[in-house]
Protein backbone atom coordinates (compact mmCIF):
# COMPACT_ATOMS: atom_id res chain seq x y z
CA UNK A 1 0.00 0.00 0.00
CA UNK A 2 1.25 3.74 -1.10
CA UNK A 3 -0.27 6.76 0.20
CA UNK A 4 0.05 9.30 -2.05
CA UNK A 5 0.15 13.54 -1.80
CA UNK A 6 -3.45 13.74 -3.50
CA UNK A 7 -4.68 11.01 -0.70
CA UNK A 8 -2.98 13.02 2.21
CA UNK A 9 -5.18 15.54 0.84
CA UNK A 10 -8.23 14.73 1.81
CA UNK A 11 -7.57 14.21 5.32
CA UNK A 12 -9.36 16.65 7.20
CA UNK A 13 -7.59 19.59 8.34
CA UNK A 14 -9.00 20.82 11.61
CA UNK A 15 -6.13 21.29 13.77
CA UNK A 16 -6.52 19.98 17.01
CA UNK A 17 -3.82 21.18 18.17
CA UNK A 18 -2.81 24.51 17.70
CA UNK A 19 0.50 25.97 17.72
CA UNK A 20 3.18 28.84 16.64
CA UNK A 21 0.80 31.39 17.78
CA UNK A 22 1.11 35.37 18.22
CA UNK A 23 -0.18 35.00 21.73
CA UNK A 24 0.44 32.52 24.08
CA UNK A 25 -2.24 30.09 24.62
CA UNK A 26 -2.47 27.58 27.69
CA UNK A 27 -1.44 23.90 27.52
CA UNK A 28 -4.11 21.40 27.73
CA UNK A 29 -4.58 17.50 27.64
CA UNK A 30 -4.43 15.54 24.73
CA UNK A 31 -7.68 13.34 24.22
CA UNK A 32 -5.70 10.48 22.00
CA UNK A 33 -4.32 7.69 24.06
CA UNK A 34 -0.76 6.76 24.25
CA UNK A 35 -1.09 2.78 23.77
CA UNK A 36 -3.79 2.66 21.27
CA UNK A 37 -3.83 -1.07 21.07
CA UNK A 38 -5.03 -3.78 19.21
CA UNK A 39 -1.99 -5.82 18.00
CA UNK A 40 0.03 -8.03 19.86
CA UNK A 41 3.77 -7.87 20.57
CA UNK A 42 6.88 -8.29 22.15
CA UNK A 43 6.33 -6.00 25.31
CA UNK A 44 4.77 -7.36 28.18
CA UNK A 45 1.50 -5.85 29.95
CA UNK A 46 3.15 -4.42 33.07
CA UNK A 47 5.94 -2.98 30.57
CA UNK A 48 2.97 -1.70 28.21
CA UNK A 49 0.82 -0.31 31.18
CA UNK A 50 3.83 1.57 32.33
CA UNK A 51 4.28 2.67 28.56
CA UNK A 52 1.16 4.18 28.80
CA UNK A 53 1.20 5.91 32.08
CA UNK A 54 4.78 7.43 31.70
CA UNK A 55 4.87 7.87 27.78
CA UNK A 56 8.57 5.80 27.74
CA UNK A 57 9.35 2.33 28.59
CA UNK A 58 13.26 1.35 27.94
CA UNK A 59 14.67 -2.14 27.25
CA UNK A 60 18.45 -2.90 28.15
CA UNK A 61 20.32 -5.27 25.74
CA UNK A 62 18.22 -5.05 22.75
CA UNK A 63 21.33 -5.26 20.73
CA UNK A 64 23.97 -7.47 21.49
CA UNK A 65 27.56 -6.41 21.94
CA UNK A 66 28.59 -7.70 18.47
CA UNK A 67 25.46 -5.42 17.14
CA UNK A 68 26.61 -2.82 18.81
CA UNK A 69 30.00 -3.18 17.41
CA UNK A 70 29.08 -3.27 13.55
CA UNK A 71 26.65 -0.43 14.06
CA UNK A 72 29.31 1.85 16.12
CA UNK A 73 31.82 0.50 12.84
CA UNK A 74 28.69 1.85 10.44
CA UNK A 75 28.45 5.38 12.29
CA UNK A 76 32.19 6.20 11.86
CA UNK A 77 32.10 5.16 8.24
CA UNK A 78 28.99 7.57 7.80
CA UNK A 79 30.57 10.07 9.69
CA UNK A 80 34.04 9.86 7.70
CA UNK A 81 32.09 9.31 4.10
CA UNK A 82 33.47 12.92 2.11
CA UNK A 83 29.84 12.06 -0.34
CA UNK A 84 28.09 11.85 3.06
CA UNK A 85 29.21 14.48 5.06
CA UNK A 86 28.32 16.74 1.45
CA UNK A 87 24.99 15.32 1.54
CA UNK A 88 22.03 17.55 2.29
CA UNK A 89 21.00 15.39 4.60
CA UNK A 90 23.96 15.39 7.40
CA UNK A 91 23.78 18.37 9.97
CA UNK A 92 27.35 19.31 10.79
CA UNK A 93 27.56 21.40 14.22
CA UNK A 94 27.78 25.61 13.67
CA UNK A 95 30.89 25.69 15.71
CA UNK A 96 33.08 23.05 15.69
CA UNK A 97 31.92 21.35 12.22
CA UNK A 98 31.46 17.85 13.24
CA UNK A 99 29.00 15.78 11.97
CA UNK A 100 25.85 16.17 14.54
CA UNK A 101 23.34 14.20 12.47
CA UNK A 102 22.48 11.80 9.37
CA UNK A 103 19.10 11.82 8.49
CA UNK A 104 16.86 8.83 6.37
CA UNK A 105 19.88 6.58 7.19
CA UNK A 106 17.71 4.34 6.66
CA UNK A 107 17.95 4.47 2.81
CA UNK A 108 21.66 4.64 2.67
CA UNK A 109 22.46 2.27 5.00
CA UNK A 110 21.83 -1.42 4.43
CA UNK A 111 22.41 -2.04 7.67
CA UNK A 112 20.06 0.12 9.38
CA UNK A 113 17.22 -0.40 7.32
CA UNK A 114 17.42 -4.09 8.51
CA UNK A 115 17.67 -2.43 12.03
CA UNK A 116 13.87 -0.77 11.49
CA UNK A 117 12.26 -3.61 10.07
CA UNK A 118 13.79 -6.09 13.19
CA UNK A 119 10.78 -7.43 15.28
CA UNK A 120 12.99 -6.31 18.27
CA UNK A 121 12.19 -2.68 17.08
CA UNK A 122 9.15 -2.70 14.54
CA UNK A 123 6.92 -4.74 16.51
CA UNK A 124 7.16 -2.88 19.66
CA UNK A 125 6.50 0.52 17.38
CA UNK A 126 3.18 -1.78 16.04
CA UNK A 127 2.17 -2.82 19.35
CA UNK A 128 2.30 0.48 21.17
CA UNK A 129 0.58 2.41 17.96
CA UNK A 130 -2.07 -0.09 17.09
CA UNK A 131 -1.79 -0.28 13.27
CA UNK A 132 0.81 -0.82 10.64
CA UNK A 133 3.83 1.84 10.81
CA UNK A 134 5.88 3.67 8.39
CA UNK A 135 9.19 5.46 9.02
CA UNK A 136 8.50 9.53 9.26
CA UNK A 137 11.87 10.06 10.08
CA UNK A 138 15.68 8.19 10.73
CA UNK A 139 18.62 10.02 11.91
CA UNK A 140 22.08 8.57 13.62
CA UNK A 141 22.87 11.39 16.19
CA UNK A 142 26.82 12.04 16.95
CA UNK A 143 27.60 13.84 20.35
CA UNK A 144 31.11 13.93 20.67
CA UNK A 145 33.23 14.90 24.05
CA UNK A 146 33.69 17.68 25.20
CA UNK A 147 31.93 19.83 22.56
CA UNK A 148 28.77 17.97 22.11
CA UNK A 149 25.89 19.91 21.75
CA UNK A 150 22.61 19.12 23.31
CA UNK A 151 18.67 19.46 22.70
CA UNK A 152 16.65 22.16 24.69
CA UNK A 153 13.20 20.83 25.97
CA UNK A 154 10.80 20.59 23.36
CA UNK A 155 7.89 17.84 22.34
CA UNK A 156 8.83 16.46 18.68
CA UNK A 157 5.17 15.98 18.06
CA UNK A 158 4.83 19.87 18.46
CA UNK A 159 7.29 20.44 15.32
CA UNK A 160 6.04 17.32 13.06
CA UNK A 161 2.48 18.52 13.60
CA UNK A 162 3.60 22.20 13.01
CA UNK A 163 5.98 22.00 10.48
CA UNK A 164 5.10 19.04 9.00
CA UNK A 165 1.28 18.40 9.12
CA UNK A 166 1.25 14.87 11.31
CA UNK A 167 -2.40 15.48 12.68
CA UNK A 168 -2.07 13.82 15.47
CA UNK A 169 0.50 11.85 18.58
CA UNK A 170 0.18 8.81 17.18
CA UNK A 171 3.87 8.54 16.58
CA UNK A 172 6.63 6.74 18.76
CA UNK A 173 10.54 7.04 18.32
CA UNK A 174 13.31 4.46 19.54
CA UNK A 175 16.65 5.83 20.53
CA UNK A 176 18.88 3.21 20.39
CA UNK A 177 22.65 3.62 22.10
CA UNK A 178 25.53 2.80 20.67
CA UNK A 179 27.58 4.38 23.55
CA UNK A 180 27.04 3.70 26.90
CA UNK A 181 24.55 7.12 28.64
CA UNK A 182 25.52 7.74 31.99
CA UNK A 183 23.80 11.44 33.76
CA UNK A 184 26.81 13.04 33.12
CA UNK A 185 27.52 12.82 29.17
CA UNK A 186 24.33 14.32 27.91
CA UNK A 187 21.86 11.92 27.89
CA UNK A 188 18.08 11.62 26.91
CA UNK A 189 15.81 13.74 29.57
CA UNK A 190 11.90 13.50 29.79
CA UNK A 191 9.44 14.18 32.31
CA UNK A 192 7.15 10.88 32.79
CA UNK A 193 3.73 11.51 31.80
CA UNK A 194 4.22 14.74 30.26
CA UNK A 195 2.83 13.11 26.91
CA UNK A 196 -0.84 13.75 27.93
CA UNK A 197 -0.10 17.31 27.83
CA UNK A 198 0.07 19.38 24.74
CA UNK A 199 1.85 22.80 25.08
CA UNK A 200 1.07 25.08 22.33
CA UNK A 201 4.36 27.61 21.43
CA UNK A 202 4.65 31.23 20.79
CA UNK A 203 6.14 32.40 17.47
CA UNK A 204 5.64 32.28 13.51
CA UNK A 205 7.49 29.94 11.97
CA UNK A 206 10.21 31.21 9.56
CA UNK A 207 10.72 30.07 6.09
CA UNK A 208 13.21 26.71 6.11
CA UNK A 209 13.47 26.78 9.41
CA UNK A 210 14.62 23.39 9.50
CA UNK A 211 17.95 24.20 8.74
CA UNK A 212 18.42 26.59 11.98
CA UNK A 213 16.42 24.04 13.89
CA UNK A 214 18.15 20.87 13.50
CA UNK A 215 21.03 22.23 14.72
CA UNK A 216 19.64 24.75 17.58
CA UNK A 217 15.91 24.89 18.07
CA UNK A 218 14.24 28.14 19.37
CA UNK A 219 11.33 28.63 17.64
CA UNK A 220 8.72 25.70 19.06
CA UNK A 221 10.28 25.72 22.36
CA UNK A 222 7.94 26.19 25.38
CA UNK A 223 7.87 28.52 27.79
CA UNK A 224 10.09 28.63 30.95
CA UNK A 225 7.29 28.76 32.96
CA UNK A 226 5.52 25.84 31.00
CA UNK A 227 8.29 23.86 31.36
CA UNK A 228 8.46 24.56 34.87
CA UNK A 229 4.97 23.19 35.22
CA UNK A 230 5.29 20.27 33.80
CA UNK A 231 8.45 19.26 35.75
CA UNK A 232 7.09 19.79 39.18
CA UNK A 233 4.00 17.72 38.45
CA UNK A 234 5.59 15.11 36.74
CA UNK A 235 9.57 15.18 37.62
CA UNK A 236 11.99 14.13 35.30
CA UNK A 237 14.02 10.71 34.57
CA UNK A 238 17.04 10.26 32.14
CA UNK A 239 17.98 7.32 29.85
CA UNK A 240 21.17 5.90 31.08
CA UNK A 241 22.56 2.54 30.60
CA UNK A 242 24.78 0.70 28.43
CA UNK A 243 25.58 0.42 24.74
CA UNK A 244 22.74 -1.92 23.33
CA UNK A 245 19.60 -0.07 25.31
CA UNK A 246 17.01 1.92 23.67
CA UNK A 247 14.31 3.92 24.72
CA UNK A 248 10.95 3.86 23.11
CA UNK A 249 9.04 7.24 23.67
CA UNK A 250 5.85 8.93 22.72
CA UNK A 251 5.91 11.53 20.01
CA UNK A 252 3.91 14.39 22.25
CA UNK A 253 6.69 13.30 25.58
CA UNK A 254 8.42 16.25 26.34
CA UNK A 255 12.15 15.95 26.69
CA UNK A 256 15.91 17.30 26.12
CA UNK A 257 19.40 16.75 26.86
CA UNK A 258 22.48 19.00 27.90
CA UNK A 259 25.55 19.50 26.37
CA UNK A 260 28.27 16.99 26.39
CA UNK A 261 31.57 18.46 28.18
CA UNK A 262 33.20 15.08 29.34
CA UNK A 263 35.84 13.31 27.06
CA UNK A 264 33.22 10.43 26.55
CA UNK A 265 31.25 10.55 23.06
CA UNK A 266 27.44 9.37 22.72
CA UNK A 267 26.14 8.10 19.85
CA UNK A 268 22.61 6.41 19.11
CA UNK A 269 20.09 5.60 15.77
CA UNK A 270 17.46 7.11 16.20
CA UNK A 271 14.04 5.95 14.48
CA UNK A 272 10.31 7.68 14.04
CA UNK A 273 7.24 5.31 13.64
CA UNK A 274 4.13 6.80 12.31
CA UNK A 275 0.83 5.05 11.82
CA UNK A 276 0.22 4.55 8.24
CA UNK A 277 -3.62 6.22 10.03
CA UNK A 278 -1.84 8.71 10.81
CA UNK A 279 0.05 10.08 7.13
CA UNK A 280 1.30 13.72 6.72
CA UNK A 281 -0.92 16.68 5.13
CA UNK A 282 -0.53 20.39 4.72
CA UNK A 283 1.65 21.53 7.76
CA UNK A 284 -0.49 23.12 10.07
CA UNK A 285 1.71 26.11 11.32
CA UNK A 286 4.64 26.50 8.38
CA UNK A 287 4.46 28.00 4.68
CA UNK A 288 5.91 24.76 3.16
CA UNK A 289 6.71 21.21 4.58
CA UNK A 290 10.29 20.61 5.28
CA UNK A 291 12.16 18.38 2.99
CA UNK A 292 11.23 14.24 2.96
CA UNK A 293 14.29 13.08 3.99
CA UNK A 294 13.41 15.07 7.48
CA UNK A 295 9.54 14.01 7.35
CA UNK A 296 8.44 11.18 4.64
CA UNK A 297 5.28 11.67 2.97
CA UNK A 298 4.88 8.90 1.28
CA UNK A 299 3.40 6.23 3.12
CA UNK A 300 5.35 2.92 3.01
CA UNK A 301 3.93 0.60 5.49
CA UNK A 302 7.13 -1.58 7.22
CA UNK A 303 7.14 -5.38 5.98
CA UNK A 304 10.00 -8.08 7.60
Amino acid sequence: MTLTDTHLNTVSRADRYPTRTAEPLAPFARTEPTVWGGLTGPIDPATLAAHDSRGYSRYDGLLSTAEVAAFRAELDRLATDEAVRADERTIVERESAEVRSIFEVHRSSELIAELVRDPRVLDRARQVLGSEVYVHQSRVNYMPGFKGKGFYWHSDFETWHAEDGMPLPRAVSMSIALTDNHPFNGGLMVMPGSQRTFVPCVGETPADHYKASLTEQEIGVPSQRAISLLAAEHGIDQFTGPAGSALLFDSNLMHGSGNNITPLPRSNIFVVFNSVENALVDPYAAAAPRPGFIAARTVEPLVR
